[in-house]
């Protein structure tokens, strides 16, 4: 059964306005990230074919499934919180909350948590959420997985078409594709932007569950540009997961070294 993912950053929150800002914790959307969600739910293109929809547990994320997504919702589709796909470092914004004040202030009619766990806020050392480079992997291929899990269970559809609300800087991890990386940003990608990907295996026989871009997203996004080539690929992702890994040690550096709180 063929199988699209349709992944999507997250719109404008807070923590996007001001350096001050990534101070918050689990930030909501700006008035202007709202609109931002207006703005993909009238152009986003396949709406009639979504089957599921899926998104980090975190506010803006959540908030992005619901509004750009709206029709979705309104037909009765739960958004699927996974916290596998939230976002990677311990800056306060990029913490979640916990589950039972996502619960309070969520409709369980509309989000389903039931995956969204005691303790998934905790970026600690030795952690599966913890900001290293082969814990972040480690997530988003059990991401990979379960998504592809999720579709293999799909009954009475001809195609399986999930939207994954996620962050800028996982996303890059998720689909294993560091192209248009800009450091200075955290990532490659806009607020609410989207792009089609499919699993390159789709027998379901690859381990890893690797995706690649879909030839329509690509052409609609880069036009005739040529993609990167697999070696190609591999360096830029040796260069920037140095670069990243280096950040994401300075922010636990200076956390600890200021006595900052994450909770």
């Amino acid at each position: 059964m063929p199988t699209y993912i349709h992944l999507v950053r997250h719109a404008q929150g807070y923590h996007n306005l001001s350096k001050e800002n990534q101070q918050i914790r689990d930030p909501d959307l700006t008035p202007h990230g709202e609109a931002q969600c207006a703005t993909l739910r009238d152009n986003f293109p396949y709406h009639d074919k979504v089957t599921h929809l899926v998104a980090s547990p975190m506010r803006r994320t959540l908030r992005t499934c619901l509004l750009g997504f709206s029709p979705e919702v309104e037909a009765g589709k739960k958004v699927v919180a996974l916290p596998e796909v939230q976002e990677l470092s311990t800056l306060p914004c990029d913490i979640g909350s916990d589950p039972e004040v996502l619960a309070k202030d969520f409709d369980s009619s509309k989000v389903d948590l039931s995956l969204v766990k005691k303790g998934w806020t905790d970026k600690s050392h030795g952690s599966p959420w913890e900001p290293t480079i082969n814990a972040l992997e480690a997530r988003a291929k059990a991401a990979r997985v379960w998504l592809r899990d999720l579709a293999a269970q799909t009954k009475d559809a001809e195609e399986v078409h999930i939207v994954v609300v996620s962050h800028g800087g996982f996303i890059h991890f998720f689909t294993e594709d560091w192209d248009g990386m800009n450091p200075s940003a955290g990532t490659g990608w806009e607020n609410t932007e989207y792009r089609t990907y499919e699993f390159v295996d789709p027998s379901g026989q690859d381990p890893n569950a690797s995706l690649k871009e879909t030839h329509p997203s690509w052409r609609r996004r880069r036009g005739s540009a040529i993609p990167l080539t697999e070696t190609e690929q591999r360096e830029l992702m040796a260069v920037e997961k140095k670069h990243l890994e280096q950040e994401l040690e300075e922010v636990v550096a200076s956390q600890n070294n200021g006595g900052e709180s994450q909770e």
